[in-house]
Formats: C-alpha cells, sequence, structure tokens
C-alpha cells in the first residue's frame, strides 16, 4: 500500500487558504496563539487525506482499513464530546467556542484537558493508517508535534486568562490520556 497519487496543486492551495482563515478568524485574531501551531496539525491532517484519496475505500476489510476506521471512528467520540461539553458548559462569549468563561471539569474534561486535540491527533492516525508511507508517516509525526505544542500554547494563555484556577485543574487531569499523559 505504498502508491499514492500526488494531490491536485488547487485543492492543496484552496483547502490551505481554508484552513488559515479557519485559524485566523476562530483564534489568532483573538490572540489566541495556539491558532498557529494548530494550523499545522490542520494543514497535516488535509494533506494525509488528500495523499491517502484513492485508496480510502480500497480493501476495506484489511488490518490497516480496519484500523484506520476505528480510530477515525473513535476520534469523533472525542471532537463531538468535547465541543458539546465546551459550547454547553464552557459559557462561550461572543459566539466563539474556544472563548470560554469558566473552566470545563466535567465528562471527558474531568480527565484530559484536550479531548478535541486529542480528536486531532488520533483522526490524524487514523487517516495515516489508511496507507502508512514515509510521507504520510512525517506528517503523522507534524501533527503529533503540533499539536502537543498547540496543547502547551493554550496551557499558557488558559493560565493567563484563569490563573490559579487553571493551574489547579492542570494538576487534577492529564493532557491527552487518562490517568497516563
Amino acid at each position: 500500500m505504498s502508491q499514492f497519487t500526488i494531490p491536485n496543486p488547487v485543492i492543496v492551495v484552496t483547502g490551505t487558504i481554508i484552513i488559515v482563515l479557519f485559524s485566523w478568524f476562530l483564534s489568532i485574531k483573538h490572540g489566541r496563539y495556539h491558532g498557529v501551531a494548530r494550523f499545522f496539525s490542520f494543514e497535516s491532517i488535509f494533506l494525509i487525506v488528500l495523499l491517502n484519496s484513492d485508496i480510502w475505500f480500497k480493501d476495506p476489510f484489511s488490518i490497516l482499513q480496519l484500523i484506520s476506521w476505528a480510530l477515525l471512528i473513535f476520534s469523533l467520540y472525542f471532537a463531538i464530546t468535547g465541543f458539546i461539553l465546551l459550547r454547553n458548559m464552557g459559557k462561550p462569549q461572543g459566539g466563539n467556542f474556544e472563548n470560554t468563561s469558566v473552566i470545563v471539569k466535567t465528562g471527558l474534561y474531568k480527565y484530559i484537558r484536550h479531548p478535541l486535540y486529542l480528536s486531532l491527533l488520533v483522526g490524524g492516525t487514523g487517516a495515516m493508517m489508511k496507507n502508512p508511507a514515509t510521507i504520510q508517516l512525517l506528517l503523522g509525526l507534524l501533527n503529533l508535534v503540533s499539536i502537543w505544542i498547540t496543547a502547551r500554547i493554550e496551557e499558557d494563555e488558559m493560565i493567563a486568562k484563569f490563573g490559579e484556577e487553571y493551574r489547579m485543574y492542570m494538576k487534577e487531569t492529564k493532557m491527552f490520556i487518562p490517568f497516563i499523559f
């Protein structure tokens, strides 16, 4: 499964522009600079999906496809649950779910601080597993590093916003994996 098709440059440029605009309007414009690092996560996942597009549904019962789909579905749980909790419990200001006025400490957030970033990590890994060739593995590594840097920057932003309350929350929870890391 090492073949891949070089993505259409128009699609790459268009998708990248959309990701830049999303990053700008959701985070960077509001002084939340974790959006810069998160851009690289979104971009790496986007490129992985494009590189693997020809084999996305090929040989659906192979072990790589089964692992890939399991990870992709699992990532949806973290994304949907994390988003709903932030939206409903975080009391976001200005319609931006990232601009919470309360630290969410229930549901997934009781155990990990970054379920939405975990969803990007698990989903990106799932997309990479469709065809874990060298370029996809490197993009998967870029996704991992980008997510970790994004989380660290966001934690500094949350400490600046919530102070000691967020520091205590950090001591009570793990970054991505409950009870471990």
